[in-house]
């Protein structure tokens, strides 16, 4: 046999293999939009005005993918896909089609449980492989069923591992990361999401979630969330209905030589620098100083003189990256810690029992008891004059950069672009160059604050302007709204 022919066989078998555990998701979430009653107009009797009147109602409807957990009926997918949704049907791979009820959501993974009535010889659970042993390199296959086409398969490689995946927690106003993520060149695109990423073995090592892309369709970057968190999360999801992360109660950057040497330290010293405690937090009550004193590297103003960490438990902390990963790997909530620390360069050692991050409730509110609010589909950043001048604006610019458009998203819908070109800035690695968010129906946006609660003065299904910078011309975008799924602008 040839390279070719063994490689065609292996992905014969994957697709075999796994295809039957892969199912298609279609939700339909219910909204009310209110028209305005007008009067009888006098001398006009029974005059029948040729638009709707009074509250209407409305139905949005989704897709995405999913997989056959276990024998009992449980489907994992991500929490975008299905999170408010008032109906969820789900297609397995022989076209039988059945209904899909709630059972857990977590946001801050961006992965949920759903369960169906299925005989168990009908159900095939996916393998989960362990995705700590992970090489960048290694075949990657996705499966799921972009833009509806059910039982697709893509083909690339692990193209790198350890990615950030920033989310917004809108209960607890703080920004986090997903860490651990898979980065694929395997085609993802609209409708992937919440499907498998697998090995050459045809084991699960990830959760196809998110792209990043200038046009919303498949541009060779895209995100899982890993199998080693999926492991940890899901069980729980089932269980209880919720998940609690561990939390430390601290923000920071990476270490880098720049920052060593404006604090005093050797240039190959690595670790995270603690920017900001959080009052009342875990590192808080522990002790953990965060940083006191602004200098200017490379144009750039940031904050110095905090602790630095530099191991964990007496795993080595090379960069902030390092550190979440290891909570999200290996802690629980009400676990104690060793922090490995430098403050003004001598070594301590502390102890730290981390608490559940803030903000998540025990019990998810039933749908119904829900605040519903309109959705763009974006992950924003304010724009600073450090990112306008990154992007070749004047340095008073205000309004959103674009960071992430969600696939599906009525932002992606209506062409909206994300970033693509990583900066540094802060000592933080972050991307550039998408569109900017100046306007919603001409009402001035000058951070992501503004546009939250402009958004939700609108309801979904309501078509509004956007005013964009985009390649620094002014354009306007229309776009339809739809309801938030998750804690998204």
């Amino acid at each position: 046999m040839t390279i070719t022919t063994d490689i065609e066989a292996i992905l014969e078998q994957i697709y075999t293999q796994v295809s039957p555990s892969v199912v298609n998701i279609r939700v339909v979430q219910k909204q009310e939009v209110m028209f305005p009653t007008l009067p009888e107009i006098p001398g006009f009797p029974g005059f029948s005005f040729p638009f709707p009147q009074g509250p209407q109602e409305y139905y949005s409807k989704g897709l995405g993918s999913g997989f056959v957990w276990d024998k009992e009926g449980h489907i994992v997918t991500n929490n975008h896909v299905v999170a408010g949704a008032d109906r969820i049907s789900v297609t397995f791979h022989d076209g039988a089609t059945v209904s899909g009820k709630m059972v857990g959501t977590d946001a801050d993974s961006d992965l949920a449980v759903i369960r169906v009535d299925m005989p168990q010889d009908e159900l095939q659970p996916v393998e989960l492989a362990d995705s700590t042993r992970l090489r960048v390199g290694q075949l990657a296959v996705a499966i799921g069923n972009p833009y509806g086409l059910e039982g697709t398969m893509t083909v690339g490689f692990i193209s790198a591992l350890g990615r950030l995946l920033p989310i917004y927690s809108e209960s607890s106003g703080s920004r986090y990361s997903i860490p651990d993520v898979i980065q694929t060149d395997a085609p993802i695109n609209p409708g992937n999401s919440g499907g498998v990423l697998v090995d050459c073995n045809g084991r699960v090592i990830g959760v196809t979630s998110a792209i990043i892309s200038s046009s919303g369709a498949n541009a060779g970057i895209g995100f899982a969330v890993p199998s080693a968190i999926v492991k940890k999360v899901v069980p729980s999801l089932i269980k209880n209905g919720y998940y609690q992360h561990p939390w430390l109660g601290i923000s920071g950057i990476s270490l880098n030589p720049e920052l060593a040497e404006a604090m005093n330290l050797e240039p190959a010293q690595r670790g995270a620098l603690v920017v900001d405690v959080v009052p009342g937090g875990p590192a808080d009550e522990a002790g953990l100083r965060g940083s006191d004193r602004q200098v200017t590297i490379d144009g750039d103003e940031v904050r110095v003189g905090g602790d630095v960490i530099t191991a964990i438990d007496g795993e080595p902390v090379t960069d902030f990256g390092d550190l979440v990963t290891y909570l999200a790997r290996v802690t629980e909530v009400g676990q104690t810690v060793t922090l490995t620390f430098l403050r003004q360069g001598q070594e301590t050692d502390v102890k730290v029992t981390l608490a559940a991050r803030p903000g998540q409730k025990e019990q998810p509110e039933p749908a119904e008891q829900q605040t519903s609010h309109a959705w763009l589909g974006i992950l924003g950043l304010t724009l600073t004059p450090e990112i306008a001048e990154a992007m070749e604006l004047p340095s008073d610019q205000k309004g959103v950069l674009v960071e992430q458009v969600y696939s599906g998203s009525p932002a992606d819908m209506a062409g909206l672009r994300g970033s693509y070109k990583p900066v540094t800035i802060e000592g933080q690695q972050i991307l550039v160059g998408g569109d900017i968010i100046i306007a919603v129906e001409g009402k001035q946006v000058d951070g992501v604050e503004d546009l939250q609660r402009i958004l939700q003065e609108f309801e979904p299904e309501q078509r509004v302007s956007l005013g964009m910078l985009r390649d620094g011309e002014h354009i306007e975008i229309e776009v339809t709204l739809g309801e938030r799924p998750d804690s998204t602008p």
